[in-house]
């Protein structure tokens, strides 16, 4: 069937995961390399460059490339890219290592091997020039800046070959790569397609958001990141659940798609806002949903820096297209979820909802009132959280 989606980023997927004859012999060698162990950041971007969601990068970034993605939020080829991707090692490791040399990629989690890597360049960068032009902050309260920091001081960039997509297919079976969501908007005919990124469980809001969306494109696919997340944040499991009650109890089941993906959050704001309209138009989306204070945390970015960035781009840098929808709230009036472009009422009769209040009233024990989210999915979490206190006694 002739697909009519948007195209990749850079124009074509590339997936690196070995497979066949390829894995075995890629392993097989692996176990014979100079053994580097990967953060939990770095595992995640090398499970995303396994799957194509991070195409078209073939490794982890040289130095051309890596100063050119800091500096001005492209690759050396000009090709959009607003976050480096990297792996760090520190300076008594990179002193083991040559240029040229191939090593294996393990999981400090598990000691799995993950992949090989041919290094073709080591480098040393200055740690808060990269903190301050991705997050625009060097506060280290901010858990992308503290992650960086904590890091070594020598990145090794060259391609990889991948050989473990770390456990994620088999934890979770709504685990998707980008040719396989492709695959499915294809057979259902979609040509447009709202991605929804979140890391929270679906609260008034979001759902107000997202049938936006479903107004106006073929279908929605809901893309929860299922990384690693910073403290306090809700587990992917427990999320996983309040979703899919969601899902079966409220919104039409032949447009609507959950899948998710293993990315670990950078927290990085507007920049962050663009990675994942990369990451999504290389799942064959055509539009993100870009709501209030988009991959951002605490007060570090204004609510809507993450919308203001995509009217800074070139033409033609993203074939996506950002959804950008107003700060919503429950109007006691109205009787409704509503923005302030829809309703005509003062601030004494909205009720602000955010994943934040949520959970500063679920770890305090207080149910939260109905219109924050749907009796289903305040049930789940009620739950979880009174286990949660009930074990911290």
């Amino acid at each position: 069937m002739m697909s009519n989606l948007v195209p990749p980023h850079g124009g074509k997927l590339l997936p690196l995961l070995a497979s066949g004859s390829q894995w075995e012999n890629g392993i097989k060698e692996a176990e014979a390399l100079l053994k580097v162990r990967l953060n939990s950041r770095e595992v995640s971007d090398l499970i995303m460059l396994a799957m194509g969601a991070f195409s078209p990068l073939q490794g982890f970034m040289g130095k051309e490339d890596y100063q050119s993605v800091v500096a001005e939020m492209r690759l050396k080829s000009g090709l959009l890219w607003p976050i480096p991707i990297t792996l760090s090692v520190s300076k008594e490791e990179a002193g083991k290592i040559k240029e040229g040399q191939r090593i294996a990629l393990l999981n400090l989690d598990s000691d799995e091997i993950m992949a090989s890597m041919l290094v073709q360049e080591k480098y040393t960068y200055d740690k808060r020039v990269e903190i301050l032009k991705v997050f625009g902050t060097d506060d280290e309260q901010h858990p992308g800046v503290k992650k960086i920091y904590e890091q070594g001081e020598v990145y090794l960039g060259g391609p990889v070959k991948v050989f473990s997509e770390g456990g994620y297919p088999e934890r979770f079976p709504e685990f998707a790569r980008p040719a396989e969501t492709r695959a499915i908007f294809t057979d259902k005919g979609w040509t447009t397609i709202a991605a929804f990124q979140t890391r929270n469980p679906l609260h008034r809001s979001h759902e107000y958001l997202t049938k936006i969306a479903l107004e106006v494109c073929d279908g929605l696919l809901i893309h929860p990141i299922v990384g690693k997340l910073k403290a306090g944040d809700i587990p992917a499991e427990v999320r996983m659940e309040c979703y899919k009650v969601l899902l079966d109890n409220y919104y039409p089941q032949d447009r609507v798609i959950l899948k998710v993906y293993p990315m670990e959050m950078r927290y990085g704001g507007p920049r962050e806002a663009i990675l994942h309209a990369i990451i999504r138009q290389n799942f064959g989306c055509s539009h993100l949903i870009v709501g209030r204070d988009h991959a951002g945390v605490g007060s570090y970015y204004g609510p809507f820096d993450a919308q203001k960035i995509f009217d800074e781009l070139s033409p033609g840098d993203l074939h996506i297209q950002p959804l950008k929808l107003d700060s919503t709230f429950w109007c006691q009036k109205c009787g409704s979820m509503a923005s302030p472009k829809t309703c005509p009422h003062g601030d004494e009769d909205h009720l602000l909802i955010s994943g934040t209040k949520l959970r500063e009233m679920l770890t305090k024990g207080e149910r939260p009132p109905e219109q924050f989210s749907r009796k289903e999915v305040m049930d789940i979490l009620v739950k979880y959280y009174q286990g949660k206190i009930g074990s911290s006694r």
